[in-house]
């Protein structure tokens, strides 16, 4: 499935190549930093980065979701980003794994556990609340 379709970003700002698929509810992305992202700085991915490459794995496992379901992508919205610790920031042509968990599901409201990873490297890991707008569904 194209990711173009589980995610309401595009180009430039698009930061997951791929979904790989949920297995015992946890789901994975890659993205692979290229010398065009937005978010490069002195060749190097930012925390910034490296937030919004994890909030859209997340989108892009609910984008996965609705999908399969065969019903509109919602939008999600950050709430709030928890205990992110950052150990690398990646180079330019790393590939970035990341895995998401969900933590907790309350009204419309998902506490997300984030792993992401280059290779057998630790990157970053944060907690992340997110909103789903389900009322203004992506077209």
């Amino acid at each position: 499935m194209d990711i173009l379709e589980l995610i309401p970003q595009r180009a430039p700002i698009v930061m997951v190549d791929r979904f790989l698929g949920i297995e015992d509810g946890v789901s994975f992305t890659e993205f692979t930093v290229r010398e065009d992202n937005v978010f490069l700085e002195d060749g190097c991915m930012t925390e910034c980065g490296l937030i919004e490459h994890i909030a859209q794995s997340a989108a892009a496992r609910v984008g996965y979701l609705f999908c399969s379901k065969g019903e509109k992508v919602p939008l999600g919205y950050i709430g709030s980003v928890n205990n992110l610790s950052v150990n690398m920031l990646p180079i330019c042509g790393s590939v970035l794994s990341t895995a998401i968990g969900i933590v907790q599901e309350v009204m419309g409201i998902t506490l997300i556990e984030a792993v992401c990873r280059t290779g057998d490297t630790l990157v970053a890991t944060c907690r992340m609340k997110i909103f789903l707008d389900t009322d203004g569904k992506k077209e």
